[in-house]
């Protein structure tokens, strides 16, 4: 019986030999992957520096845009408010010229029997001037003619 448990020893052992075999080829491999994992987190961190790098340039860029944004908007507003003021100086200014037409047009309305009556007196002045250049020349027919002259004068009046 002795022997059985030399033999059982020796098979143990043997057993614990094979089991340590492949437990040193599975960490052997286990510490390719790492390492190759390593590699890779290396290189993802310097690639990660990068982005990192070319993100706060882009993030600098982005705001010196943004603020020059701004200033042209403000400068953008202060021409839509000088534009705004010239509409509305241009507006007064057609309202001043309405009032000014009205105003001519009223005055027009109040004065035209007054315009008339100087045409009236302008034709008659013209009437009488040709009957004058005509008495000139004939005597006769100017009788006539001031007669005739001071009819349409009464008849103008009469209107």
């Amino acid at each position: 019986m002795e022997i059985i448990l030399y033999l059982s020893a020796a098979v143990a052992a043997i057993a614990f030999l094979v089991l340590v075999i492949f437990l040193a080829k599975t960490l052997k491999s286990l510490q390719g992957t790492l390492d190759s994992v390593a590699h890779t987190l290396t290189g993802l961190e310097r690639q990660l520096d990068g982005v990192t790098r070319e993100t706060t340039e882009l993030l600098h860029k982005t705001n010196s845009l943004a603020e020059d944004i701004q200033e042209k908007s403000e400068n953008l507003n202060s021409v839509v408010l000088a534009v705004k003021d010239v509409g509305h100086s241009v507006q007064r200014f057609n309202h001043s010229i309405q009032n000014i037409t009205s105003m001519v047009d009223q005055q027009i309305d109040k004065s035209q029997d007054k315009i008339s009556q100087v045409v009236q007196w302008s034709n008659v002045f013209l009437e009488l001037k040709q009957k004058w250049n005509a008495r000139k020349n004939s005597p006769v027919e100017y009788q006539a003619d001031a007669e005739e002259i001071l009819v349409r004068k009464r008849e103008r009046a009469n209107q």
